[in-house]
């Protein structure tokens, strides 16, 4: 038996941000209640060690451990987003976890390894190892989601997300199963070279590609498999709530890009049009329902699940502005959706309670720093000109128009303006009603700050000058697209 060449520098970022979650795990106990604030800035400074050694990577491009791991451009940029959604989000936890009093050593780790998970997903050239990429995040996003154990709605959701996501895993797992019946491996380049081949059982290989792409539909939450979305956000902690609607998104769909662009591009013809079925319906559905929400963690809920329609059209044009823009979008989406939750996490107070639209009222008058951001993120979420929010639907819409997507293009615009009221509503609570709090007790963390900052620079920095980042996400599409 041959034993597979140890390359660490190709799995360098997941091996740092592992082995800082360990560390952390075992350092915890011994820490005095005191200084177990300590943990949140370690786990920092991992993600951040991870992400200098995503520099190493670019040395190190091809396959590795006898084919299983691949280092291209594609993996490059999604490192460096999920290390960017990870660090946001510990930035915006440091304070919330405190002020909860939750335990912090364990928050953190599992955060790291959530990320470490998702960049083993976005760097795995086989389908068993994405699968354990998929389990470590969802594992870790199954114990955040419930971390507030003392509260029943937490507890809801993170049970209504475990069933669920195992439901998506046995189908993940069942595809995996009918590709190598069909082919005689799991390994995406070897099924897309038996797949172009004449000896082939179609139906197996049709019926996988399926049960896969309905297993990673339910990950990035796009209809009609986004019916756990809602409650799951509600009940998760605010900013786990943020970190959901980005990153396990962010991976759902870099899996989709790797597996069905590199392993089933001769089956095409097939599951491109039911991405467009999928693109259509979400963002119906997430834009018309967001609507009617009271709740702002609801009405981002849905608002995410329209959101995943966009990427979705993207996906459906499978070209390389196409991709391109795909990445592009989920960076952008990153950078706002943080934001605008680590805010929601500032103003909810003790166990999320203040969480209605309505209690948004009168905020440009007593917080006009905050109340000025978040109206700056919900706009660039709804696509104003000058946000990186504007900037993504653009390239999203135009490679749909020149891949022949007209009407795909016309749902995604038509869709877009209706997102404009349930943005703008809170905007208007904001700055045209009557403040029903004093919001005098919010407090200014440094973390929190930090995280408004770069989200804020990110939003309109891309928003004006996109050109330089459209360049490094052209390059990455090339990378998967065979």
């Amino acid at each position: 038996m041959t034993i597979p060449e140890i390359h660490i520098p190709a799995i360098l970022p997941s091996v740092v941000l592992a082995i800082a979650g360990i560390a952390i795990m075992v350092a915890d106990p011994f820490l005095s209640p005191a200084r177990r604030w300590l943990t949140g800035w370690a786990a920092l400074a991992g993600v951040v060690l991870a992400g200098l050694s995503v520099l190493v990577l670019r040395e190190h491009f091809g396959l590795s451990y006898s084919n299983l791991w691949t280092v291209d451009e594609f993996t490059v940029f999604f490192h460096v987003v999920f290390l960017f959604i990870i660090g946001m989000t510990i930035l915006s936890s440091m304070d919330f976890i405190v002020r909860e009093k939750l335990p912090q050593g364990e928050y953190y780790a599992l955060l790291l390894f959530a990320g470490a998970g998702m960049l083993t997903m976005c760097g795995s050239n086989d389908l068993m190892m994405i699968f354990i990429g998929l389990e470590i995040l969802s594992i870790a996003t199954y114990v955040l989601a419930g971390f507030r154990r003392t509260d029943l709605k937490s507890n809801e959701s993170a049970m209504k997300y475990f069933l669920l996501g195992s439901f998506a895993s046995a189908f993940f797992l069942y595809g995996t199963a009918l590709i190598f019946g069909a082919t005689g491996s799991t390994n995406l380049n070897t099924i897309h070279t038996a797949l172009s081949g004449p000896e082939i059982q179609i139906t197996l290989a049709y019926l996988s590609a399926a049960l896969i792409l309905i297993a990673l539909c339910f990950k990035v939450a796009v209809a009609p498999f986004h019916i756990w979305t809602p409650d799951v956000y509600e009940g998760a902690p605010s900013p786990v709530t943020g970190f959901m609607s980005v990153g396990p998104k962010a991976a759902g769909f870099a899996v989709l890009f790797r597996i069905f662009l590199t392993a089933f591009p001769t089956l095409q013809n097939r599951w491109v049009d039911g991405i467009w079925v999928i693109a259509a319906l979400t963002m119906i559905l997430g834009n018309l329902i967001a609507v009617a929400q009271p709740n702002i963690k609801r009405m981002l809920a849905y608002s995410s699940i329209a959101h995943a329609g966009y990427v979705a059209v993207a996906f459906a044009t499978s070209s390389v502005p196409g991709i391109s823009a795909a990445l592009f979008y989920l960076l952008a989406y990153s950078a706002m959706n943080l934001g605008a939750f680590t805010i929601i996490t500032i103003l909810s107070r003790s166990e999320d309670k203040l969480v209605k639209i309505a209690d948004y009222a009168g905020l440009g008058t007593k917080r006009p720093g905050l109340a000025a951001l978040l109206s700056l993120f919900l706009l660039s979420l709804a696509g104003v000109p000058g946000t990186v929010g504007f900037a993504g639907k653009f390239f999203i819409f135009r490679s749909a128009v020149e891949s022949g997507l007209v009407w795909l293009t016309v749902i995604g615009v038509i869709t877009t303006v209706v997102s404009f009221y349930y943005y703008l509503s809170v905007i208007v609570q904001m700055y045209m009603h009557a403040p029903n709090e004093d919001f005098s007790n919010l407090g200014s963390a440094r973390s929190w700050n930090i995280a408004l900052f770069i989200a804020a620079v990110v939003t309109l920095y891309l928003g004006i000058l996109p050109s330089r980042i459209l360049e490094w996400t052209a390059s990455a599409a090339l990378g998967v697209l065979r």
